[in-house]
Parts: structure tokens; C-alpha cells; sequence
């Protein structure tokens, strides 16, 4: 069952929304004042069956208190201000907060838990597309250069640090990853590694520190309302990494710099 409904109740003391979205077992209801974007709360249920009967349950109840269906062209809940560009903007930015890229994560997870909490969700989908799209062999074998070696996480670290750096320097280093070459050895100078971690947990983070809810209720919550479908993310190597010729002819500018000298 897929069911939304959404409700508004004004008055000359009162102007508030409060809809509800069903999917499976589970359902998020968004409230607040007609004109924001409102508080989202998620909940699951032990079967589909339960979850739609307490669904319309609580539509009901609000329609005998007096919430009526909202019209269709009626604004009644503000779209997210979270888009591509703004994305990009924010990874941009945190570089100017701090000294370092934990410094920079801290400012971001502070900045985007003051927004409101459907733009935290679009903010992490955005990342989570770029992330899913940066899962090619060709950066998994520059990486593995460049460390001298590379496992499943470090690789999932390794991308997430190319997200970082930004737009420009991640679009470039999926069509070319020895263009990373200059970060590299910036990152050699400074005795670091080309991993971010912390990026993966931005968004939860700021959940988390904005409704005081779990990691657990952020992901049921992501789930409930962004529709996403990743099973088609595979990747076949068509590299091998005790293949240093290999290796070799496919960067060689980036065999030339960590070979012998991996971060």
C-alpha cells in the first residue's frame, strides 16, 4: 500500500498542516506551520496491516478535530531549499571553517543540523548519488597505487575524500583519477591519507544533533522518504593489484610518484 494524505487546519489563532506518508509497514508523518517545512516523525509496525490501520486511524482523529484535505494547488509545505548546486556550495565552504578536514566535517554536521530535516535527508541523497557514481575500477586502481593497496573501506574512505575536495575536482578525477595527483602529493607533504570517513555520517550526524534521535531512527527515516534504489551498484575490476605492470601502464605518473612511497 502506498498512501499520502495531507490535512491543514486554520483558524484565527491556528495554521498548521500535518500529513502522512505510508510505505510497507511504515509511516512518516511531517507537521508544523503551513509554510515550513515542518517536523517529520517516523514509525514502524510489525506488519502492513497494522501500520495502515493505525494510518487511518490517526487521519480520522484529525479530521473530527477539525483538519480538512488540503487544496491542490494550496502551498501548504515548503520545498526543500537543498539542491545540486547548493550541495556543491556547502562541501565548498566548510574548507573556510577550521584547520583541517575534521575541523571542516564539524562545521558542516553544525551547519546542516539548523536546517530543516528534509534538507538534511536531500543533502545526503545528493551525496549518496555522487558517492554511488564514483564507484568505478579505474578509481579503485589509482587508489590502491596510491596507498599501496586499497581494501573495501579504504576505498569507500577514498571516495568520499574525492567528494570533498568538490565538484570540479571530483568530476575530474572520475573521468582522469591521476588528475588527483597534486592532492596526492599534498597529502604526502603532510603526512595524511586520501580517506574522509567522516563525510559518510554528515548527514546523520546532523540529525542526530538537531532531534536527538539515533543513527537507527535516521536511517528508518531516510528509507521511509527517499526512494532510492542502489542494487544495481556492482563493479568489476578489470585491474589486478600484484599486476605492477599493469598498474603501471594504466597511471603512470601516479606508479611514478607512490610505488615506491605509498601514503
Amino acid at each position: 500500500m502506498s498512501l499520502e494524505t495531507l490535512l491543514v487546519f486554520k483558524s484565527s489563532y491556528s495554521n498548521k498542516f500535518w500529513k502522512i506518508s505510508v510505505a510497507e509497514n511504515s509511516f512518516a508523518v511531517t507537521y508544523g506551520r503551513i509554510g515550513t517545512a515542518g517536523t517529520v516523525r517516523v514509525k514502524e509496525f510489525p506488519s502492513i496491516e497494522a501500520c495502515e490501520k493505525e494510518a487511518y486511524r490517526l487521519i480520522e482523529s484529525k479530521l473530527k478535530k477539525g483538519y480538512q484535505p488540503a487544496e491542490k494547488l494550496e502551498q501548504v509545505v515548503v520545498e526543500s531549499t537543498m539542491t545540486e548546486s547548493s550541495f556543491w556550495q556547502l562541501v565548498d565552504r566548510c574548507g573556510d571553517y577550521g584547520e583541517d578536514s575534521l575541523d571542516h566535517m564539524e562545521w558542516l554536521v553544525s551547519h546542516l543540523s539548523k536546517k530543516p530535516v528534509l534538507d538534511i535527508l536531500i543533502f545526503d541523497s545528493i551525496f549518496k548519488e555522487h558517492y554511488a557514481k564514483s564507484y568505478q575500477a579505474n578509481l579503485w586502481a589509482a587508489a590502491s597505487i596510491a596507498m599501496g593497496g586499497c581494501s573495501d573501506d579504504s576505498f569507500d574512505y577514498f571516495r568520499a575524500w574525492i567528494l570533498y575536495l568538490g565538484k570540479e575536482v571530483y568530476y575530474e578525477a572520475i573521468d582522469d583519477p591521476e588528475s588527483l595527483l597534486p592532492y596526492l602529493l599534498l597529502l604526502q607533504e603532510q603526512e595524511g591519507i586520501p580517506q574522509l570517513e567522516e563525510l559518510l555520517f554528515v548527514a546523520s550526524s546532523a540529525y542526530e544533533e538537531k532531534t536527538g534521535q539515533e543513527f537507527e531512527e535516521y536511517l528508518k527515516l531516510y528509507d521511509q522518504l527517499m526512494e532510492e534504489d542502489d542494487s544495481g551498484l556492482g563493479i568489476d575490476l578489470d585491474w589486478d593489484e600484484d599486476d605492477e605492470e599493469g598498474l603501471r601502464n594504466m597511471f603512470p605518473t601516479l606508479w611514478e610518484a607512490f610505488h615506491e612511497n605509498p601514503l
